[in-house]
């Protein structure tokens, strides 16, 4: 007697679906090419937004002077747990004008959060684009503002 197992198509595109739908969450996805380079290489990596979009990133350390070099760009804050795994805390598009910057009130949130890196998206352009990416980030509407 042979155990044979029937395969049911509407239930395995079923699952193949759930699956799809369980991996539209934000999250990081590090950069394949970037894991052989060591030295003078930028560290770069990318999220995925809840569109499907990717946003590649530059990797900072979460530092006060390196706010003042961010205009036009969105900018993530990033903790990561033990296993490496990079939770966002805060997001914030931010602008060319002094007003338009990162307020130091946010890297201060960002901190209390846990937060200990800085990832810099600087390909949106615009300002419309700047709030697109944002949104399709953000995981709670809060941080769509910043």
């Amino acid at each position: 007697m042979a155990n044979k197992r029937a395969l049911s198509w509407s239930v395995a595109l079923r699952d193949l679906k759930d699956d799809r739908s369980r991996r539209a969450d934000v999250r990081e996805e590090r950069l394949r090419t970037m894991a052989g380079l060591r030295g003078a290489a930028p560290a770069l990596s990318a999220w995925r937004g809840r569109s499907g979009r990717r946003y590649v990133v530059g990797v900072h350390d979460l530092a006060e002077p390196d706010l003042d070099e961010v205009d036009e760009a969105v900018v993530i804050a990033v903790r990561r747990d033990d296993a490496g795994i990079a939770q966002a805390v805060s997001i914030a598009a931010s602008g060319k004008g002094p007003r338009e910057r990162l307020h130091r009130n946010w890297l201060a949130r960002a901190r209390q959060k846990g937060a200990t890196e800085m990832h810099v998206h600087r390909l949106a352009e615009g300002e419309e684009e700047r709030r697109a990416v944002v949104a399709d980030l953000a995981i709670e509407p809060e941080q769509a503002s910043a």
